[in-house]
């Protein structure tokens, strides 16, 4: 494998930015300092007046994901090779078991999939039913597959919905293996309530979407699973948080010493509730996920939950449908497929709009958008960082670059861009996945089936016993 020396640049870590080099061997880094000199052979990376960031890690995807009767337009290849398009090396997608399925053969089947990957990824396991079954083989997926994170739907009745009961029992045995429970936090009783009471009222279109999922359907479920993992002691992290309720339920149990941690999603920072009102039913329904987008209010409460340290993570819920399979809802919004798209535009969105306004420092980029991810989910710091040995996953990024979001130029397979005409300054230049550039300034040179399956291990043996007492949370990262 080639090396990669990267010249003239200032590398940006979460803790801080400074002039440096950087070169990589092997697939990994090997040297960070000043007037490093090219190995005979290597490839060299003018990044002068340009930052070299840790590349992107994306902890919520669902590449090929069968959903709502249809699948993602994205499978594994595609939607990784979008993403090294937009600067994220990383995806953590997630194995989703039909009710009464084995844990083991869902996660052999995503294995599967995901074999086509162009960059690293990673799994979320979601519980989806509970037995003794599912018990011994969260231990197995913990201690022999790497996976350390188990994920909660607790909406979406009468398919993936976890109950209290579920919820209980799997937090507890995620506590006991030294694994992070994950909750998709919407009250799916409410919700399926207020679904049938807008089709009563004769509303049938997108619009109908985000009046029967309302703020506080979100907030109720985000401070019911914080409850039950304080009770049991153990950590809660809480994905695609969309609203004030919910922002605040973990703003609240963190004060109070809980160890709760909060993700959101590009979208939510930037797009408002209005797209359901749009008169085109396919520009409508292409908006429809869960939680859906809010009104702007929230927006300033999800970018004050970063500043602060309150949210920690963003990621994109990428899950694209195209215009056909969302037109499955035509005369009923709640068949509609719920998902977006964003693994491409996450980090340009998020730096445009976070960075450029003043909101975000660029080592707070880097730390919202790969490290506190590595950190929290325990590959820090093999990914997320800048640094001698760590996995050569960089992002040569040009601040004064600029590009105009849309469906015709982005390289996900999907037909409609959530971010259609928004144009971002601070761009990905080059792409570097692997110790391989992988794009350089518009070529995307992704390689099918390349992309490395990350094992990431339990928590330390003191986990448990750390979790059960009422710290305070200093740092991003859960105590090892």
């Amino acid at each position: 494998m080639s090396s990669i020396l990267i010249k003239g640049g200032t590398v940006v870590n979460a803790d801080r930015a400074f002039k440096a080099d950087v070169l990589t061997q092997d697939g990994l880094i090997v040297a960070v300092g000043h007037y490093l000199a090219a190995p005979p052979g290597a490839q060299v990376v003018d990044a002068g007046g340009q930052y070299v960031l840790p590349g992107g890690i994306d902890p919520h995807t669902h590449m090929q994901l069968p959903f709502m009767g249809t699948t993602t337009m994205d499978d594994f290849y595609t939607g990784t090779a979008a993403a090294m398009a937009g600067g994220t090396t990383t995806i953590i997608d997630f194995v989703i078991p039909n009710p009464q399925q084995s844990l083991l053969e869902a996660y052999q089947t995503w294995r599967g999939w995901a074999e086509k990957s162009a960059s690293d990824y990673s799994f979320h396991m979601a519980i989806t039913w509970w037995s003794e079954s599912v018990r011994q083989e969260m231990g197995t997926l913990v201690k022999e597959e790497g996976i350390n994170s188990f994920k909660h739907f607790m909406a979406y009745k009468n398919a993936i919905m976890c109950d209290d009961e579920t919820l209980v029992n799997s937090f507890k045995r995620s506590l006991e293996l030294g694994a992070m429970p994950t909750v998709h936090a919407e009250n799916g009783e409410l919700v399926f309530l207020l679904q049938k009471e807008m089709a009563a009222m004769g509303i049938t279109g997108p619009e109908g979407h985000p009046l029967s999922r309302p703020p506080t359907v979100e907030g109720e479920a985000a401070n019911r699973a914080i409850a039950i993992a304080d009770v049991l002691g153990v950590p809660i992290y809480v994905v695609h948080v969309s609203c004030i309720e919910a922002a605040e339920a973990i703003a609240r149990a963190r004060a109070r010493g809980q160890r709760v941690y909060g993700e959101v999603l590009a979208g939510h920072l930037v797009v408002d509730d209005s797209v359901y009102r749009h008169p085109d039913f396919a520009t409508a329904a292409a908006h429809v996920m869960s939680p859906p987008f809010r009104p702007k209010g929230h927006q300033e409460a999800l970018w004050r939950g970063l500043q602060s340290g309150n949210l920690h993570t963003t990621a994109t819920d990428h899950c694209t449908f195209c215009a056909a399979q969302k037109a499955a809802g035509k005369d009923d919004f709640s068949k509609i497929p719920n998902g977006c798209g964003g693994v491409e535009e996450r980090m340009a969105v998020i730096w445009d709009a976070g960075v450029n306004s003043g909101r975000l420092t660029p080592s707070e980029f880097v730390a919202i958008t790969s490290a506190n991810t590595a950190k929290l989910f325990n590959i820090y710091p093999q990914k997320g960082c800048v640094a001698v040995g760590a996995d050569a996953d960089l992002v040569v990024w040009d601040p004064s670059g600029s590009k105009t979001l849309s469906a015709k130029t982005q390289f996900s397979k999907g037909d409609f861009n959530v971010f259609e005409g928004r144009t971002v300054v601070g761009v990905p230049s080059h792409t570097v996945s692997q110790g391989r550039l992988v794009f350089v300034n518009g070529d995307l040179r992704a390689e099918r089936g390349v992309g490395r399956y990350i094992k990431r291990p339990a928590f330390g043996a003191n986990f448990a016993a750390s979790q059960q007492r009422a710290l305070a949370l200093k740092p991003v990262a859960v105590q090892r």
